[in-house]
């Protein structure tokens, strides 16, 4: 690959938007995470090559998909939905208010 591809390639990255998700595992249990590529995310999930949480726990679909521009508002978007109780997020799920 030439240095201009790279340049290009590196320059397409920084501009591609980041993304909260929710996941729902075997056991009922939600998983939030962000990524930059959620299919890849997902595949790496349910392989077993993502967090600890859904090596064990196994997610079977993705529930909840969320642009968030930037990596520092995806992280701050995740920890506030975190700190959400599983009927919250679910209601989030669901499109409803839950604030």
């Amino acid at each position: 690959m030439q240095a201009k591809e790279k340049k290009t390639r590196r320059r397409r990255r920084k501009t591609d938007a980041w993304f909260l998700y929710i996941l729902r595992c075997k056991d009922g249990s939600l998983y939030t995470g962000i990524t930059k590529d959620l299919e890849r995310r997902f595949k790496m999930h349910t392989t077993g090559k993502a967090s600890h949480y859904t090596r064990t726990r196994r997610p079977l679909e993705m529930l909840y998909r969320e642009p968030c521009g930037t990596r520092t508002q995806a992280l701050v978007r995740e920890c506030f939905v975190k700190s959400f109780s599983k009927k919250k997020k679910e209601k989030l799920i669901l499109g409803q208010p839950c604030l």
